[in-house]
Order: C-alpha cells, then structure tokens, then sequence
C-alpha cells in the first residue's frame, strides 16, 4: 500500500472564495489551506486544472492542454505584487456573484488584465525575468507547442485544428516555422501566462507544505480532441495519415443504455510502448511538479478499452481493446519511482483491472451514494470497506450527499439510519462523513459542499449535461471554525 491512513476534503480551484469571480491561487486558497491545516486534513483533491472552454461546458476534463494551467486561476493580486498590474488596474472590479462562477463575466474581466500585465513585462522586466521565463519555457518541452497551438487557434476560432490546412495540420516544419513567426507576440504571452500560472502554483504548494496538506491531482485518461496534446504528438494517438482519428472513445452498451461516445481520441499503445511511453512519461512528469498524489480516471482504459469507429455514431459499433497494463506501470516506477496513483474503478467489474490494482498498490473508490442500504455486506456501504479503497462521501460527478439523501426511498433512507446508528435528529451529511471516517478506507474523503450539509443545488456536475456544471463556490464565512474543529475530532478518532 502507498499510502498511510489519512483524510483529505475535496474542493476544486474554481470553487475557492475570491474578489474576482472566480477561486484563484490568491488569498482564497491560502485562507483554505489554512482550514484544512487547522482541521488536521492531511489531502486537498481537486479537478484537473488545465484551461477550459466555454464550448466545452467549461469542463475541466475536456482542456486544450493535458500540461497547461488555467490562465482563469492566475492570482491579479500576485501580478500586482509582481509589478506588473497596478493597483487602479483591477478598478472597477464587477460585482461578481459570490456562490457561482459567472466564466463570461470572469473572462472578459480577468484576459484583458493578463495581456496588460504581458505588456508591463514586456516594458518593465529586467534581464533575470526574462531568463526566469526564457528558462520555463526551455525546462518545459509541450509549452511550445501549447502556446503556437493557442495562437493559431485563437486567429482560426471557427475551426477546430483538424480543419487547419494540412501544412499546418500534418505539422509540416515550414508551416510551423512560418505559424511562429506570424504569431510571435500571442506565443510570448501564452508562454507568459504558464510561467505566471507555475509560479503561483508552485508559491500555493509550499503554503499546502507548512499546513501539512498534500495535493490530490486529477488525470483524465482521455484528451479533448481540439487540444495541443493531439495535435503536437500525432505519433501517440490513432490517427489516419491526415492526422484525423480513426476510432474515439467511449463505453459499451449496457442493460438499460446505449452506451456512451464521448469522442476523445484513443492511443496508439504499440507506437507508444515502442517510445517507451514518453507522452506519458512526460505528462506524469509535469503531474507531479503540480501535485503529490494522482487518481486516475477511468483505470479501465489502461487495461482495456472501448474503440468506436470515428464515422459511426453508434457506440455499439465499437470493439474492446487491449491497453497496455502492466507495461506502462512498470515503465512509470523504472523512470519516475513509485507512483501514488488512486485508480477511479468504479461502475466495471473486471478481474484483469482489479489485479493490475493489486499488483501495483493502487487503491480503488468507493462511493456509498452507490450503496443498497437495505442490503446486508453491500461493499458501498461504508463498514465494508476494504483497506484497500479510498472512500468518498460524495464525488465531482455525484450529487451532494444531502441531495442524494432527500432523493432516496423512504424505506433506504430508514435502512441508513439503521445501518449507521443515526437518530432521525442527526444531520445525514455528519452521519456520512463519520461514518466514512471510522471505515477501513485507507483515505477518507469528503467534499467540501458535504461538509456544509448543502443540497443539489450545489451539485458541482452532472455528466450528460453543459450547462451549469462546474459553477459552485464557497464563502469565506462558510469556512468555520466550527466545521475545522470536528474535522480534527474525527481524524483523531480515526486517522491520527
């Protein structure tokens, strides 16, 4: 096992109080660290913090970069600080809504102020700012390609870069050349952002060091189509001579569904077993200059997956697959040592993935919105649980639990109570998260709005659907005292 015994709160970046609309790597979330450090918390989850798009739903698991930050989560107060905003830059600032993320709003306000704050650099920066960012941006072989990618993204927004002409779509070194020299200043400030974004994040990350708070990343197995990932490493996907993909993503159907295509490109695992895996060798590389901890999402697909061909729409015309299992792992710890990687495992039943986890020490999930109250041993129910899982109150992609506990038959609501010792007085929300806490869980997970006892309507996402999603916030008030101290009761009853 990789871990030690241990708790942790899950709440994404976005969801972090702030004065300008959005939760930041400012005072917002050192004021959070803070809680989780007074609440003895040992793990802050989040989502993955690449840059989101709005034709994307502004979901986090479908960026333009597997490797990039969001230049939305860049601190205005630390460029302040920086000398490169004033002041009387942020003035007047909107009157942002405090409980949602309004990412219109936030965009037109925040991007104008990044390029202002480009352009003081531009001006202002001595000769050891200039090799600070000319030294990221060499110690960071994607950014390159990331910031040209955004570039010619920007000057082309009608078309996703498989519609780009073909010199520039197959990549060719003349196009390329000619794409960096027209697009020069937008690439410099691209690479600005990233730099701004690594330096603030690294600052937060050693503030989560002093409240000994370690970071849970997020990696989506999958990439978005329109993304630097695919068009800079054509090599690593399935892909036909134009650099199209032949199949896509998705599951299967099941009884009652017809199965899902989500429409990422899949891997070319042979290529890239014959590479030695360096796409993702790099990608984890640049994971863990961001975070301590990694789930994985979607473990499946690293055993097997589900390939629909790129022309149907019909997810039963796909086929499964075989991933490259044991080999990529064992190629991760041979090069970057042993990984702590939680493996998201849920809703398959399969023996190869389940003895993959095994081998490698890799925890699975547990989630008891999943759970048959009513059912004796049912394993989502909180006193089953192995030590070999990580169980969660609630996820990103579920209901609260509050939410979910007002939609359960009178009858499964009655058998929980029963199931956890409950009095019908008792908060359900506490009732959870104690009961989650005194598993045999090896992590103890729970997300902030569970915490606060709040209902569906702080639903962070409901997969299936765009709007809406990813949009909740917390108060700095919200944050109490209170909350922190029973947190710190609970790991001393069993964590510490």
């Amino acid at each position: 096992m990789r871990f030690d015994r241990s708790d942790g709160v899950f709440c994404h970046v976005t969801s972090l109080p702030g004065a300008y609309g959005i939760g930041d790597l400012g005072g917002g979330a050192r004021e959070f660290l803070s809680f989780l450090g007074d609440a003895d918390v040992d793990h802050w989850q989040i989502c993955p913090i690449g840059p989101t798009l709005s034709v994307a739903g502004e979901s986090p698991y479908q960026s333009p970069s597997a490797f990039a930050g969001n230049p939305l989560l860049v601190d205005l107060d630390g460029l302040v600080d920086d000398g490169w905003l004033d002041e009387g830059d942020l003035r007047p600032v909107p009157e942002f809504p405090v409980d949602r993320v309004d990412y219109d709003a936030v965009r037109e306000y925040k991007l104008p102020l990044l390029r202002t704050a480009f352009d003081r650099f531009e001006e202002r920066a001595t000769e050891e700012d200039r090799a600070a960012l000319d030294a990221f941006v060499d110690d960071e072989p994607w950014l390159a390609d990331y910031a040209l990618f955004r570039a010619v993204s920007d000057a082309r927004p009608e078309d996703v870069w498989t519609e780009w002409p073909a010199p520039l779509r197959t990549r060719d070194p003349e196009a390329l050349s000619g794409a960096r020299e027209d697009h020069a200043r937008e690439v410099r400030f691209r690479e600005f952002v990233q730099w701004t974004f690594d330096r603030q994040w690294r600052d937060l990350r050693a503030v989560a060091t002093e409240e000994g708070v370690s970071i849970v990343g997020d990696v989506p197995i999958y990439v978005a189509l329109d993304s630097a990932d695919v068009w800079a490493n054509p090599e690593a996907f399935q892909l036909d001579e134009g650099n199209r993909p032949t199949v896509v993503a998705g599951v299967p159907p099941n009884p009652g569904d017809d199965g899902q295509r989500w429409g990422n490109p899949v891997y070319d695992w042979e290529r890239l077993s014959e590479s030695g895996y360096d796409w993702w060798l790099d990608r984890f590389r640049r994971l863990f200059e961001l975070a301590d901890v990694a789930r994985l999402d979607h473990f499946l697909g690293f055993v097997t997956y589900w390939a629909i061909p790129e022309d149907s729409d019909d997810p039963a015309d796909g086929e499964w697959r075989e991933g490259p299992g044991r080999d990529l792992f064992e190629t991760v710890e041979r090069e970057l040592g042993e990984a702590p990687f939680i493996a998201e495992d849920l809703g398959f039943e399969e023996p190869a993935m389940d003895e993959l986890m095994a081998e490698f020490g890799f925890p699975g999930m547990r989630v008891p919105q999943y759970a048959d109250w009513c059912a004796e041993g049912n394993e989502y129910q909180p006193m089953h649980y192995s030590e070999g899982v990580v169980g969660y109150t609630s996820t990103h992609d579920t209901d609260t639990w509050a939410g979910y506990f007002d939609d359960l038959p009178a009858e499964q609501r009655d058998c929980f109570r029963y199931n956890v010792g409950a009095g019908p007085d008792e908060p359900v929300e506490w009732a959870i998260v104690d009961e989650v806490w005194a598993s045999d869980a090896i992590l103890a997970v729970t997300t902030l709005q569970d915490l606060l006892g709040l209902g569906s309507e702080a639903r962070f996402n409901e997969p299936g659907t765009l709007a809406g999603n990813w949009e909740w916030r917390v108060t700095r008030e919200a944050l109490d005292d209170a909350i922190a101290d029973r947190l710190w009761e609970l790991a001393g009853d069993h964590v510490r």
